[in-house]
């Protein structure tokens, strides 16, 4: 091995300096203009040791790592079955093709998101911040009341996302306040439980084929009466 001199030694250790000086200057160290090398020198050694935080250890220490964890109640899958036929017909006088994503047309300020991308919160703040206009929205158009009552009685709170199997959950509460139960178990027949759908969903009809709240906000019945039935008699086909 040929060692150098002192003069190299000397030359080698300033080029070293000089190229850590170089270096902090492309990464926009402006403080060693000021304190010269050796205050980056001692940066340097001080790296080797200290400890660092990790990207995934814990929720104050890295970019990547959780916030404090909030469980909030988790919605259930889509609805299946009648059920979930049932909610197809509705979905069709309600909705139409924008489906889970659909906002009332007359609501002159639209949400600053899709409606499933959004938190029950979002949506109730949305509400709040754009008064006089219709607020339905969603595959079932749920008005504020109605929405903030079936997420309450479902344990829903705010942090709650509008997903499309949240959304089916909360209509299947109205379903079984309109007598679904009754309904399958024949204690209440169809006309009657067509009826009390048709006074829950505006875009029903009722069996003169108007809408019960025809007129009021622009509603009015998308389907006639004998789409109805016949919808329903798909769903449970007569004995």
């Amino acid at each position: 091995m040929v060692m150098a001199g002192p003069r190299m030694a000397r030359r080698l250790i300033w080029a070293g300096m000089l190229w850590l000086a170089l270096a902090g200057l492309a990464f926009g160290d402006a403080r060693l203009l000021a304190g010269g090398a050796v205050p980056l020198l001692a940066r340097v050694e001080r790296a080797a040791w200290a400890p660092s935080p990790s990207l995934f250890i814990g929720p104050r220490d890295g970019f990547f790592a959780p916030g404090p964890v909030r469980m909030a109640p988790q919605p259930p899958r889509t609805a299946e079955g009648d059920v979930a036929m049932l909610l197809d017909l509705i979905a069709r006088a309600e909705a139409g093709a924008a489906g889970y994503d659909a906002v009332q047309h007359g609501a002159r300020i639209p949400p600053p998101r899709a409606p499933t991308q959004m938190t029950l919160g979002e949506i109730h703040d949305w509400i709040t911040a754009t008064p006089g206009q219709p607020h339905a929205i969603g595959r079932y158009q749920f008005i504020p009341a109605t929405l903030r009552r079936v997420a309450g009685l479902r344990g829903f709170g705010r942090e709650t996302h509008f997903t499309p199997g949240l959304q089916d959950a909360l209509a299947t509460v109205l379903l079984e306040e309109a007598g679904l139960a009754a309904f399958r178990g024949g204690t209440l027949d169809r006309r009657a439980f067509m009826d009390r759908l048709a006074r829950i969903w505006a875009g029903l009809p009722l069996p003169d084929g108007r809408s019960h709240y025809h007129g009021y906000a622009g509603n009015r019945a998308v389907m006639s009466w004998a789409a109805f039935e016949a919808g329903m008699a798909r769903i449970w086909p007569l004995g």
